[in-house]
């Protein structure tokens, strides 16, 4: 079963809410934590490595803190995901090159009986993951109003 970790959980969690906060607003990752339900130091090691890939900044100081560093209309749920877990894949084979997977049965791509349609659904996955923003999280009625 395909399911994101905590992890990733508190990071889409975090990045909503900085998505709600006025523009150009820092705030410390004690706070978000609280607002998020999460423990303070897993939302410290999640907001610094999506800073670390360009999706947050981050200012020391008293008045310092974390704010989204693009707009929220510019960063995807798979983007996200993409930084706290990796690609997203339904089998090891989809996304490993060489094809090498001592985990498979099916040594060969040619003799797996479902390598297509699990191929096709991790491309409608990918797609979505990468249609749906932040923004449209924030505010799930604007994006129903684009469709």
């Amino acid at each position: 079963m395909l399911a994101l970790t905590k992890k990733t959980g508190y990071g889409l969690a975090a990045m909503t809410h900085l998505a709600g906060l006025s523009e150009g607003r820092f705030v410390s990752a004690r706070e978000i934590a609280q607002q998020i339900g999460a423990p303070t130091a897993l939302t410290m090691n999640v907001l610094k490595e999506l800073a670390a890939s360009g999706y947050v900044k981050s200012a020391r100081g008293a008045r310092g803190g974390y704010r989204l560093a693009r707009r929220p209309e510019n960063i995807t749920v798979a983007n996200v995901v993409g930084v706290l877990e990796g690609p997203v894949r339904l089998a090891k084979c989809v996304t490993d090159a060489t094809g090498d997977d001592d985990e498979c049965s099916f040594h060969t791509m040619a003799s797996c009986p479902v390598a297509d349609p699990v191929h096709r659904v991790q491309r409608r996955l990918r797609d979505f993951l990468n249609k749906v923003t932040l923004a449209e999280i924030v505010d799930p009625l604007a994006a129903l109003a684009r469709t």
